[in-house]
């Protein structure tokens, strides 16, 4: 057994409990019990469905509400927590819950999971998120409860708040409103504070890492102590919330009363990265404002998150060399810290393979379906980034197209890098040593 364990690397065994989970849940949702018709679902839907609550994405086929039981909607909701948290991170806390030590390859995993800077602490770090989780989803579930138990009544409004909060701080987009329409997302509720704060607040908290959130409480909530990770992490983020809620407030939501267009504005900033939940309708977006939501959506949120995207330090990075070229410094760098070559070198194969999977998927989707390749590259950017939001094209696309965007989930979830070591491993590189030559670029 060991020869055959050393060939499996953390990120081969993510990777692989990863697509077993995503099966696993594909059959427990064809299952009669799991439908709301009591018949068995296709194979299809049923992957799709799995696949985007694992992935944390919120893209559907059939309306969430309507079509599954009571049984499919706690299996969803499984798969989105699972999908969240990740596989290595319940297994290993499983395994701690069961008094039995983590092995090397357990902590390793963990490790890569939480993209953690190393293996000291680990355990105390996989504890943290589980217990931050459970005190965040918690929270959610109670006010959320406030708003839903009177609508739906005990039972129902207690099973509401825990399913859209643990979906919200899981930046996952499923939602139960189909019984107010279908695929009617939270557009009933877009002057609702209660409900649009409360979710809202969910996203950025899942959406900032475990890791922030970790350096942010042990460093006792001093900015200048933080680690220029921490730092990135939370400027970006705010600017990536304050600018689309000024754009959107002053070019998307003129008719709604001033309430009602501030939170309209925000929530749409904010769900874009990488939730899924919209306030407001999304067929009436202008072609600009589409072309802002798919930025957002290929951006994301913070590494060792519930989000997925190439992540804000991703485009931080590569803004921040693009400006030492433009300032001829020698190294990249802020906050009176230089940012080393392998970072930078990483930040720009995330950066170009999330391009280039964005602009395939999408034109991929267009040639297959026929339908217009702007909504074409909305769906393969929303898949890509795990966000869920739809221009109401991803029901009517064709098998083809629906195992292209679940593809799609897959990679966004999983991370680009995470895959490329999966099938790269150690053992297959070389070092090349030959003659450095130089070529005229631009």
């Amino acid at each position: 057994m060991a020869p055959l364990r050393k060939t499996f690397s953390s990120f081969r065994m993510i990777t692989l409990c990863f697509s077993a989970l995503l099966f696993i849940g594909a059959f427990l949702l064809m299952l009669p019990v799991s439908s709301s018709s009591g018949h068995w679902t296709p194979f299809l839907p049923a992957l799709f469905t799995s696949t985007s609550a694992a992935c944390v994405t919120g893209l559907v086929v059939v309306d969430t509400a309507s079509s599954w039981s009571f049984f499919g909607q706690a299996v969803i909701l499984a798969l989105i927590q699972v999908g969240g948290l990740g596989v290595a991170i319940l297994g290993g806390m499983a395994a701690l819950v069961l008094h039995r030590k983590l092995s090397l390859a357990q902590r390793t995993a963990l490790q890569t999971e939480i993209s953690a800077p190393g293996l000291t602490g680990i355990t105390d770090l996989g504890r943290f998120v589980l217990l931050f989780t459970a005190a965040v989803e918690g929270s959610g579930a109670v006010l959320l409860s406030f708003r839903f138990v009177p609508q739906y009544g005990l039972g129902k409004g207690i099973w509401m708040g825990v399913f859209h909060s643990v979906s919200a701080f899981c930046n996952a987009g499923f939602d139960l409103m189909g019984t107010k329409g279908p695929f009617s997302s939270l557009t009933s509720y877009a002057g609702d504070p209660l409900v649009t704060l409360v979710i809202a607040f969910l996203i950025i908290a899942g959406g900032l890492g475990f890791l922030t959130w970790h350096d942010m409480i042990r460093r006792k909530w001093e900015f200048k102590d933080f680690t220029l990770q921490t730092k990135l992490i939370l400027s970006v983020t705010l600017l990536l919330l304050v600018l689309p809620t000024l754009y959107f407030y002053f070019t998307e939501y003129k008719g709604e009363v001033p309430g009602t267009r501030f939170l309209a504005s925000f929530f749409q900033a904010v769900t874009p990265r990488t939730a899924g939940f919209n306030t407001m309708p999304l067929d009436s977006l202008s072609g600009t404002s589409v072309l802002v939501f798919i930025l957002l959506m290929l951006i994301g949120g913070a590494p060792s998150s519930t989000a997925g995207g190439m992540k804000v330090t991703t485009i931080a990075l590569v803004l921040l060399s693009f400006s030492a070229v433009l300032t001829h410094k020698d190294k990249p760098g802020c906050f009176k810290r230089s940012l080393s070559k392998e970072n930078v070198n990483a930040s720009f194969i995330i950066f170009l393979m999330y391009i280039l999977l964005f602009m395939a998927g999408g034109v991929a989707i267009c040639q297959i379906d026929g339908v217009s390749l702007g909504k074409c590259l909305f769906e393969a950017a929303s898949a890509l980034g795990t966000v869920g939001l739809t221009l109401g094209i991803t029901p009517s696309l064709s098998a083809a197209s629906h195992i292209i965007l679940i593809i799609l989930m897959y990679i966004g979830r999983v991370g680009g890098i995470t895959l490329l070591y999966a099938i790269y491993s150690k053992s297959k590189q070389h070092k090349n040593y030959y003659i450095t030559e130089n070529v005229i670029v631009g």
